[in-house]
């Protein structure tokens, strides 16, 4: 049993959290059939407002593949193909059906996690019914037309994020860093963090394993520079495989290993033909991995927190990220890893000083597994019932302790 489970085993409350049973209706755009950072941080939740007796029900578009046992009860969504990205589903409304539950289940709080019209539709009947409706932050999607020639289209949906995010009581982005730069854009009025936490017995420098290493054709003297995500273009796979070439010509013994699976993975082994290629791995196959790499490199711009930065660092290795919110919140420049601008350049000069010293990868590598520590799914799973709880106050006109809050406002 891992030290983020344990607690269901004996259903003790944490203070702060008792009081009126929570009603929580959840709307996501993808919940259960692509597992990604969000999925894995919403079935958290669920399964974690469920231990504390609250009451739940996520409505999502489904597929008929699953890639995981999902918590909770889920309701199904009307939905459609993403144009461009086939495997991820875009709801297209609340109908019929998932309508007629949502007023039967009769919520005190709706939670929206994707802004399609799925969470539109939530956000208008919140509104309609005189229910707070609070929002979690997962991904800028704004910036998504710019990898498939639609950089018009970027403007268009930032202004109707304004306005999407703008009707919500609270919007929890992952990182101060995200928080600060929604509010100068002027997405959202208020901002609550919800980080993210890390099972650190699971994702652990112990699981290094050199016999697999080499089972994969990874050498003991490679120095492995891993990736893990979706094999998508807008996860910066292109700046991954152009940096780790460019500094391969200084220091040869650099290897790329990728974790992974998605549409563009025939692009990525093309750009980057000396890469190990593992597929999507899980559980302790995903933990061996990560502790048997030497560096991690995510170079993506889209990520509002890194979680698989953040299972990176537990797992004892230096991190080398994209100057972007989410990444400036997890690594701390010259001490856990090294923090670029998103430039291959850039890129490849911080690889090349990591892979010509071994001492600065292990004592960054240290540093990074000593913060990781610091984020426990528990604690933060509990501080987000807490704002639930000063959300439905304050949209009832009830005061709030301003005291117990990390609270960033447009004044700040």
């Amino acid at each position: 049993m891992s030290s983020d489970d344990s607690h269901a085993a004996h259903d003790t409350r944490a203070p702060g959290v008792d009081g009126e049973t929570l009603r929580v209706a959840l709307f996501s755009g993808n919940y259960n059939y692509v597992m990604d950072g969000p999925v894995r941080a919403l079935n958290k939740l669920v399964a974690h407002l469920e231990r504390r007796r609250h009451d739940v029900l996520v409505f999502a578009p489904t597929s008929k593949i699953s890639y995981l046992d999902h918590a909770g009860e889920l309701i199904s969504l009307p939905s459609t193909a993403a144009p461009r990205r086939p495997e991820y589903r875009i709801g297209l409304g609340l109908h019929g059906e998932a309508k007629k539950r949502l007023q039967a289940f009769a919520p005190n709080l709706i939670h929206i996690s994707a802004p399609d019209l799925g969470g539109l539709g939530a956000l208008n009947f919140a509104r309609k019914n005189n229910i707070p409706a609070v929002a979690s932050f997962h991904t800028r999607f704004d910036t998504y037309p710019r990898y498939y020639g639609m950089a018009w289209a970027e403007g268009l949906l930032t202004k109707y994020m304004k306005y999407f995010y703008n009707r919500c009581v609270h919007v929890y982005p992952p990182s101060q860093s995200m928080a600060d730069e929604l509010l100068a854009e002027g997405i959202g009025k208020e901002m609550r963090l919800w980080t993210r936490g890390v099972d650190s017995e699971q994702f652990n420098p112990a699981k290094r394993d050199l016999a697999w290493r080499q089972s994969v054709n990874i050498a003991d003297d490679d120095i492995a520079v891993l990736f893990v995500g979706r094999l998508v273009l807008e996860k910066g796979i292109d700046h991954f495989a152009s940096a780790v070439t460019a500094a391969r010509e200084h220091v040869p013994a650099l290897r790329p290993l990728v974790v992974g699976a998605g549409p563009e993975l025939e692009h990525f082994r093309s750009v980057s033909p000396d890469a190990v290629f593992i597929g999507h791995q899980e559980g302790d196959e995903l933990a061996r991995a990560y502790a048997s790499g030497d560096v991690f490199f995510n170079p993506s711009i889209t990520e509002t927190f890194g979680q698989v930065t953040l299972e990176a660092m537990a797992s004892g290795l230096p991190s080398l990220c994209a100057n972007a919110a989410g990444s400036l919140s997890l690594v701390d420049h010259d001490t856990t890893g090294f923090i670029a601008e998103a430039r291959v350049d850039a890129f490849t000069e911080k690889l090349i000083e990591l892979a010509r010293s071994r001492e600065l990868r292990v004592r960054m590598g240290a540093a990074a597994r000593a913060k990781a520590l610091t984020f426990s799914w528990e604690t933060i799973l509990d501080d987000l019932i807490t704002n639930y709880r000063e959300a439905i106050a304050q949209y009832n006109g009830a005061g709030r302790n301003e005291t117990q809050r990390q609270t960033y406002s447009a004044a700040a």
